[in-house]
């Protein structure tokens, strides 16, 4: 009985060790390269695109604040509409933090037009201050999926014409990737949104 009353404390502690040493701040993720002593981080180029209010969207758009990223098309028959209501979850979540936005890239340019995106954003009852549905050069587009780490591409066996990923991805203030999850799946996204709470607590300065 002592020795396994001895065993079960053992994995108390070292379970509590394990919390102890999780780190704090969430890792930039993707490649990096070393200049001169000093560390280059993967970063999201320059982008400009328009979204559903006919208002240019840009990196200075999100200056200051994080944003959660993803792909999709609005003719979608398979994953997109799973995804959408999980950035509807994470939109009604961080809906009084100004801190935190969301940015939604279609990837069939030609029929997701500027009209379009205002209806569908109409449709989930978005905040479009805060969730930007964008449009623009389809290769721009599917050249910044990559940077993303996603995947967007035409694809005349996939259904809906389209291959892409359901990936939710976190980018901070300077950038870089945070953190990933898949959109289709909601207890990860749960797991996805306590990032958001992390990285706004570590380096953002908020509870």
């Amino acid at each position: 009985m002592r020795i396994f009353s001895a065993v079960l404390f053992l994995f108390a502690m070292l379970a509590t060790a394990c919390e102890t040493m999780q780190p704090e701040t969430l890792p930039i993720l993707g490649e990096r390269d070393y200049v001169d002593g000093d560390t280059i981080y993967h970063t999201i180029p320059d982008f400009a695109f328009v979204n559903q209010d006919s208002e240019l969207v840009t990196n200075e758009t999100f200056t200051g604040k994080v944003y959660v990223a993803d792909f999709f098309f609005i003719h979608c028959p398979t994953i997109c509409p799973k995804t959408a209501r999980e950035m509807k979850k994470i939109h009604d979540h961080f809906i009084d933090d100004g801190r935190v936005m969301l940015l939604a890239h279609s990837i069939d340019p030609q029929r997701d037009t500027v009209g379009a995106l205002k209806r569908y954003a109409r449709n989930l009852n978005a905040n479009t201050e805060k969730w930007h549905f964008v449009t623009g050069d389809k290769d721009a587009i599917y050249e910044i999926a990559d940077d993303y780490f996603s995947i967007a591409m035409e694809d005349p066996d996939a259904p809906g014409g389209f291959d892409h990923s359901g990936r939710l991805i976190l980018v901070d203030g300077k950038r870089h990737i945070r953190s990933f999850c898949n959109g289709t799946d909601p207890k990860d996204v749960d797991r996805f949104i306590k990032d958001i709470e992390r990285l706004l607590k570590t380096e953002y300065n908020k509870e």
